[in-house]
């Protein structure tokens, strides 16, 4: 028997494809607040990162997540990324 097939995602800095539990979503809901989706089933325009420490500071430094969700992102946001990330280390 195949093993089950996991979905991959694109990593919004490095833009490599990789499996889609590997990656850390982050939302833009119909009410236009961004925020991290833990469960990732979250309804709205989602934007995957991978834990790759060079795409998280690329991320605040080129301002990725404004670009992709075309709106002024909070840097709470890209504080929690970072903590979710780096903090666990």
């Amino acid at each position: 028997m195949s093993s089950k097939k996991m979905p991959l995602r694109m990593c919004i800095a490095c833009r490599e494809l990789k499996e889609k539990r590997q990656m850390l979503r982050v939302v833009k809901n119909t009410e236009g607040k961004i925020f991290i989706d833990f469960s990732s089933k979250a309804s709205g325009r989602g934007a995957y990162i991978c834990d790759n420490p060079v795409c998280i500071n690329k991320l605040r430094k080129q301002k990725l997540l404004n670009k992709v969700f075309s709106s002024a992102v909070d840097d709470a946001v890209y504080a929690a990324i970072e903590e979710e990330y780096f903090g666990k280390r």
